[in-house]
């Protein structure tokens, strides 16, 4: 979320200073907001996590930040940098998983899993044949001691044009660069060796140099898997989604086994959720946003109105929509039918009936399909109108009203006096209102999946007594309709500032009593859909906890 100023360390969760404010009854309040005021509201349930560290790294960085994580295996396991990285590559550069699998398995296995076979010989020396059982009579070597055959394409070479690796088979260079090449084309990260059976990993620095020597772009390509793994492979590290691309990946610091639900803001302003890198989409689930967008895309919506509203005509099968009249319809091809069971009739009828037609024992089937396929275009109309009417806001509040807010603060500033000295009351409003504004629109997603038994089904509460779903949706909703009212009062109120400076310090106490409640009321929301709405699942889903500032920063990694 694009924002005038950092006003907020983008973690996940709150602070322990953040607490309930009394309000008015129409939830503005009139009282300046006053952290340490006690108004009797019960803390909110919502788990304290521990602040998430973000850095962005460009692609220029990529080798540097890879290089802290194989400088530590290189020294855990004492083995060079090309086993270190296909260890890596093989634990998807699990630092914690490692640690672990060490502990459990032992290095020789581990190493083994992982295709690492150790040198026995720090030198690569070609495997030349040993000659056989010399005769004491022999004085001059055989000839054919110099050359050595390559058990690939069966031609003799000298000494100095085969390769060894580290697993110890040997083969001439043309038949390893032509292997390589060929496992680029296929896509592997990985070059295993291509002996029968070798389940060793070929050194990097051999490939890349081989490869250097007939195909130079095909050695950089490789040397860019070899960085581009380091996010690929990596579930602590995701590519920024922005389009187009910024050349940026960001990493979560100190993330232990799978990522939590969290979302980040990358330095060039895009916002993602890093469990599933689409767009950030708090408060609604991964798997219900995946869908959501789907369905925004696809044609699906299209197809439900074409079956709730027309016929098609059972000679042509062009679509017809009815728009009043009886029940006898003529095409335009000139077939005649019935609306009502869409089968073709003839032309003799009279206000009630067709003649010759009856249809009666299919009436309530039909009317029953075009019940259900009407009240489903109405569900996802109610939903998606107002999801895109708070996105459309939120691009409005953002876009204008965010730098007409910074520049009132700028005047304010400006004017000097004890009072208005500060204002950064102002971004804060404002910043708060984006987040909200954000949740409150994605919350709609949420809802047309959450309560449609169809599309997604619910198990009955497993404590006793515990509430049906009928109970809390009801709880969901009055709480998703209190975000919006006052979401809609605190826009008001930054697109209306007054010019007068006794008008401003009352504004000033309303945006902060409004900015209190609006944070607190959307915190609400999101613990009743954690705690209340998502244990009824079947199908086991979960949302980060509310981040008061939106999502949490990411820092650039200096170069």
């Amino acid at each position: 979320m694009d924002s005038d100023d950092d006003l907020y360390d983008g973690d996940c969760g709150y602070d322990d200073e953040d607490e309930a404010m009394e309000g008015d009854d129409d939830g503005a309040g009139d009282g300046f907001y006053d952290d340490d005021d006690d108004c009797g509201h019960e803390e909110d349930p919502v788990r304290r996590e521990r602040p998430l560290e973000f850095t962005a790294i460009k692609k220029e960085s990529l080798s540097m930040a890879q290089q802290q994580d194989l400088s530590m295996v290189m020294g855990m396991f004492n083995i060079k940098q090309h086993h270190a990285r296909a260890l890596l590559i093989h634990y998807r550069w699990d630092t914690y998983r490692l640690n672990d699998h060490l502990e459990r398995k032992g290095q020789d296995r581990m190493l083994m899993e992982a295709g690492v076979v150790l040198q026995q010989q720090e030198s690569n020396s070609a495997v030349v044949p040993p000659p056989a059982a010399a005769s004491k009579k022999r004085t001059k070597p055989s000839r054919k001691k110099t050359k050595v055959t390559c058990e690939v394409c069966f031609e003799d070479s000298s000494p100095g044009a085969f390769w060894t690796m580290d697993c110890g088979h040997s083969f001439c260079n043309d038949c390893w660069t032509g292997h390589f090449s060929a496992a680029l084309d296929g896509g592997s990260k990985q070059i295993r060796c291509m002996a029968f059976r070798c389940p060793a990993i070929c050194d990097e620095d051999a490939v890349r140099r081989l490869l250097g020597r007939r195909d130079p772009a095909a050695a950089e390509r490789f040397h860019d898997f070899l960085l581009r793994s380091y996010v690929d492979d990596n579930s602590a590290v995701k590519w920024c989604p922005s389009v187009p691309h910024c050349g940026r990946a960001v990493r979560l610091a100190a993330a232990d086994g799978e990522p939590p639900a969290c979302e980040v803001e990358c330095p060039c302003g895009a916002c993602f959720c890093f469990r599933c890198a689409a767009p950030a989409h708090s408060p609604c689930p991964c798997a219900m946003w995946a869908r959501w967008e789907a369905k925004g895309r696809g044609e699906g919506e299209n197809v439900k109105w074409m079956l709730a509203n027309t016929k098609s005509c059972p000679k042509c099968f062009k679509p017809i929509i009815k728009d009043g009249g009886c029940n006898l319809i003529t095409c335009k091809c000139g077939q005649h039918l019935c609306w009502l069971c869409g089968g073709a009739t003839g032309f003799s009828h009279t206000w009630t009936s067709i003649a010759n037609h009856s249809c009666n024992r299919f009436e309530a089937e039909e009317k029953k399909k075009v019940d259900d396929a009407r009240r489903h275009v109405r569900r996802y109309e109610h939903y998606y109108t107002r999801f895109e009417s708070h996105d459309a806001s939120c691009r409005a509040e953002r876009e204008q009203l965010g730098p007409a807010v910074a520049a009132r603060a700028a005047r304010l500033e400006a004017l000097g006096g004890c009072l208005l000295k500060d204002a950064s009351w102002l971004g804060s409003a404002h910043q708060s209102l984006l987040a909200c504004r954000q949740a409150l629109a994605r919350s709609y997603a949420f809802a047309y999946y959450m309560f449609d038994g169809e599309e997604t089904p619910t198990r009955p509460p497993l404590e006793p007594g515990g509430l049906p779903m009928v109970r809390r949706q009801d709880l969901f909703e009055d709480y998703q309709e209190q975000v919006e009212a006052n979401v809609e009062r605190l826009s008001k109120l930054l697109t209306e500032l007054p010019e007068e400076e006794e008008e401003v310090l009352r504004v000033r106490q309303h945006a902060v009593n409004h900015t209190g409640t609006v944070e607190k009321l959307c915190r609400q929301m999101y613990s009743c859909i954690q705690d209340e709405l998502l244990p009824m699942l079947v199908e086991p889903m979960s949302i980060m906890s509310y981040q008061p500032g939106g999502p949490s920063k990411a820092t650039e990694l200096p170069a």
